[in-house]
């Protein structure tokens, strides 16, 4: 065997190299006393199980949640929100604080779950702990200034004081995805918690481990276990009952069950964030650094086996450069090692479930049979994993081919030609989703002035996702029908809040007072309005 062919490999596949196997296994990871100690405290009066996506072997058996398990979830957290929101915001922000430095020291144990849950690759695993690391630690930081009373102007200045409080919303109901199990679970529920929330949260069952020992090290970081409920069980079955019941609702997945649980929660007329799908696009301008796009284009496309709802399922590349940047683009992405071992090494894993293998084979092999080119990969790699695939880019796509518009979210990624700007433009806006973006070119206000173009919650320039992404003070989600609300920044705590407005009136009344009939205090009030303007009052 050469460093780059796979034992076994089928017949007309990519040069993709295996990662050298692990010294641990999920029975060494996934033990009775620890899925004992992870399930401690779940509400669930039935069983199932969860299995890793890598071989196909269960890993653990679960409480599965019924409808009224799920209510008495709510209860315990209802009953728990109240003492946890006493407690002042520094003591709340301290325990996250605390759950940063856990989870750097013992990150060992969530990378072995995350791989075991997801089949992804181990610095995608890392990935995950760093966005985590980076929430805990800005909303540990932050919270007290973002959830601090704010003074405002009154309607009559030094008459009337106003003061701004943000509340607690009360129990968050969380639907969290499989894809990103750690971050999409508990890097959400951070700001909740800090704000003074409870949490019910429903992880997909299949990567529960990784969200139950989120929950363990947080009360191991001094967060009340009654203030983090987990449900586990089928999403048709247990999410509508967390929608039923929640002060809010946040959720991560697609944009068809996000509809649903948007109208859950109108129904209701509790507020609710939603990230959702997209068909992020990639622009490569003429004047970019091709070898760089080519290795960010690897990172942005194949990372998490291209199951991450930001990364780049569309290439645009300008006409001039695109044969250049497709034979370096080709030559990284067959050199890319698939594996499956608990170290690093692995440039790519499995994906993580058969619908996902089902679509990314349906997608490649019509476009192919509709003309397209298969420029690499294309090949499913069961010698392997039973649902490994290789990373695949596809040239000459066109619609209607289901991989044009439909979202793959898999390693799957089409490359288009551009003859200018304009046209690129039009061509990534060319989508109902708005999620995320890259632009890539040597001309950094060029680079910012076609990203205030782009019809995307993110843009990143000469990167395709990580520096929005993890710059958390910023605002994250998606445009059109990749979702409502925002992780991150202000906006990913303060909605979790209610705004109070409380205004106490000093002196004289806001009506006819020392003698005034009506007429003459609306007259009074009218050269009150005018001067106010004429000062500049706000």
């Amino acid at each position: 065997m050469t460093d780059s062919q796979a034992p076994d490999a089928p017949p007309g596949s990519n040069p993709v190299a295996v990662a050298p196997a692990g010294v641990r296994t999920a029975a060494d990871v996934v033990t009775p006393e620890v899925v004992a100690r992870l399930t401690r405290g779940v509400v669930g009066s039935g069983r199932t199980a969860n299995h890793t996506p890598s071989t196909g072997e269960k890993l653990a058996d679960l409480p599965e949640s019924t409808p009224g398990d799920v209510a008495t979830a709510f209860d315990r957290a209802r009953t728990a929100q109240e003492a946890w929101a006493a407690v002042p915001v520094r003591q709340r922000a301290a325990v996250l604080l605390r759950f940063h430095d856990l989870l750097l020291g013992r990150q060992s144990e969530v990378l072995d779950l995350i791989q075991l849950e997801t089949g992804k690759a181990r610095l995608h695993a890392h990935e995950e702990v760093q966005a985590v690391a980076v929430a805990a630690r800005h909303y540990g930081r932050r919270a007290v200034a973002y959830l601090k009373p704010r003074r405002h102007t009154g309607v009559v200045p030094t008459l009337t004081k106003v003061t701004e409080l943000r509340q607690p919303r009360g129990v968050i109901g969380q639907i969290a995805p499989w894809n990103y199990p750690f971050e999409l679970s508990v890097g959400d529920a951070l700001p909740a918690f800090v704000s003074g929330n409870a949490v019910v949260m429903k992880p997909d069952t299949e990567t529960a481990l990784t969200a139950l020992w989120a929950r363990d090290l947080l009360v191991e970081a001094g967060l009340p276990a009654e203030v983090f409920q987990v449900v586990l069980g089928e999403g048709p079955v247990v999410g509508p009952e967390v929608v039923a019941r929640a002060d809010y609702v946040s959720f991560t997945g697609s944009t068809r069950t996000g509809r649903e649980v948007a109208a859950g929660a109108a129904a209701r007329l509790v507020g609710v964030s939603l990230e959702l799908g997209g068909k992020n696009a990639m622009l490569v301008l003429e004047d970019a650094d091709v070898e760089k796009a080519a290795a960010g284009a690897v990172r942005a496309c194949f990372s998490s086996a291209g199951q991450l709802c930001i990364s780049i399922e569309r290439l645009y590349v300008h006409e001039s450069i695109a044969d250049d940047f497709v034979r370096r683009f080709a030559t990284r992405t067959r050199a890319m090692r698939l594996g499956s071992a608990l170290a690093y090494g692995a440039d790519m894993g499995s994906l993580v479930g058969e619908r996902q293998l089902e679509t990314v084979s349906r997608h490649v092999e019509e476009a192919v049979e509709k003309g397209a080119t298969l420029v690499a990969g294309g090949v499913a790699r069961p010698d392997i994993g039973p649902l490994f695939y290789e990373p695949t880019i596809l040239d000459g796509v066109e619609p209607p081919m289901a991989v044009c518009s439909e979202e793959t979210f898999g390693p799957v990624v089409s490359i288009y030609r551009f003859s200018d700007e304009d046209e690129a433009v039009a061509l990534a806006n060319g989508t109902p989703y708005g999620l995320n973006s890259s632009v890539w070119t040597t001309d950094a206000r060029r680079g910012h002035r076609i990203a205030a173009r782009l019809r995307t919650g993110t843009v990143n320039i000469n990167e395709g996702y990580a520096p929005a992404y993890g710059s958390v003070q910023s605002p994250m989600g998606g445009m059109k029908e990749s979702g409502l609300g925002r992780r991150h920044g202000s906006e990913g705590i303060l909605k979790y809040t209610e705004a109070q407005t409380v205004a106490q009136q000093r002196l004289i009344p806001l009506a006819p007072a020392f003698g005034m009939d009506d007429e003459k205090y609306a007259a009074f009030m009218t050269r009150s309005l005018k001067a106010m303007k004429a000062i500049r009052l706000r």
